[in-house]
């Protein structure tokens, strides 16, 4: 009997990561968003992440009835951790990693695919809207006054270029990015850390050669108060989630040290270290607590966060609200 040749079946051009933790009602939303894609040639990888509201048992019905969705049973540990056990299995050319909450224009993954074989881009960006759950306006993410369409550019280009605005958001959903160069350099998300979406999307703009980014609104953000970026945090919990800022101001600070003979490190990089940790004593002026308060500032001077901030302030208005920030810690210090 002659043995038959093996079915090699073509990777797809895009691989979607949705790392999925307790989405409820706004699940079935978002995969009919995902769904109604217009980009055919494409997976869905959902990475359940422990979550125990059903969305798991909607995920697995899903994958029953859409031969390209797969669902991934994991423990909970956290959005990082989602997406890298979904990079660790995508076939896709490129890869994207849209929020379960949060809906797609039907034309989101065409547009950024099409841009992105057209241009042989290493990544390709859009703009988004946000949407709030209670009643105000729809916003663009990016005002258009701030920052248009751009032509080609190289990533650490395009990263100085939209940092200037001080309207971008390094946020994973607003692209697709080619899943070879993301294993070429293994980059990986950082475990545990909250808005781990900075550090990551910073190296791989340091690596990236080709990227392209249109102001287009293909993906509607949606904001209310059970997202962990939205949520009120005082106390103790409030001294636990600057912690996450202040190590996110040290790894940029480390990956400017780490590409400086690489790629051109630009003003609007180290600007950013700073703003990072400035966010840091705004949220110690707000906190009620005085023990509270007390700890944040004793962590901005144990982790050398204050010199961090002196070695990369840029610009006489960054300068000034620094040393206005810092003169403030020192005197709330020796109270």
């Amino acid at each position: 009997m002659t043995p038959q040749p093996e079915t090699i079946t073509p990777s797809p051009l895009l691989s979607v990561i949705i790392p999925m933790y307790n989405a409820g009602n706004l699940f079935e939303r978002f995969m009919q968003s995902l769904l109604a894609q217009t980009l055919q040639d494409m997976e869905i990888l959902i990475v359940n992440d422990g979550s125990t509201d059903g969305c798991e048992h909607q995920a697995d019905d899903y994958a029953a009835r859409y031969p390209h969705v797969r669902v991934i049973h994991q423990q909970n540990g956290g959005v990082s951790r989602a997406r890298n056990a979904g990079l660790a299995v995508a076939q896709g050319k490129y890869v994207t990693f849209p929020d379960a909450d949060d809906t797609l224009s039907p034309a989101m993954y065409q547009t950024l695919v099409e841009m992105a074989e057209k241009d042989h881009l290493d990544a390709a960006q859009c703009n988004a809207e946000r949407f709030f759950s209670r009643d105000q306006p729809v916003k663009p993410l990016i005002p258009t006054d701030r920052l248009t369409s751009t032509g080609v550019l190289s990533g650490a280009q395009w990263l100085s270029k939209a940092l200037a605005t001080h309207r971008y958001l390094h946020v994973v959903w607003l692209g697709i990015y080619r899943l070879s160069l993301i294993k070429d350099r293994q980059l990986q998300f950082e475990p545990g850390l909250h808005h781990q979406d900075i550090p990551w999307t910073t190296e791989f703009m340091l690596n990236a050669r080709r990227v392209r980014y249109t102001d287009t609104i293909l993906y509607r953000y949606f904001i209310h108060d059970q997202s962990i970026s939205n949520r009120r945090r005082t106390g103790q919990r409030n001294v636990e989630y600057q912690r996450h800022y202040l190590k996110i101001a040290r790894m940029l600070e480390e990956i400017n040290q780490r590409y400086q003979g690489q790629v051109k490190i630009y003003t609007e990089f180290h600007y950013q270290v700073t703003q990072e940790a400035l966010s840091v004593c705004h949220s110690i002026r707000r906190e009620p607590d005085a023990q509270a308060r007390q700890a944040m500032i004793a962590e901005v001077f144990a982790t050398q966060t204050h010199r961090r901030m002196l070695r990369n302030a840029r610009g006489i208005k960054q300068w000034y609200q620094l040393l206005l920030w810092l003169s403030r810690l020192y005197r709330w210090r020796r109270r």
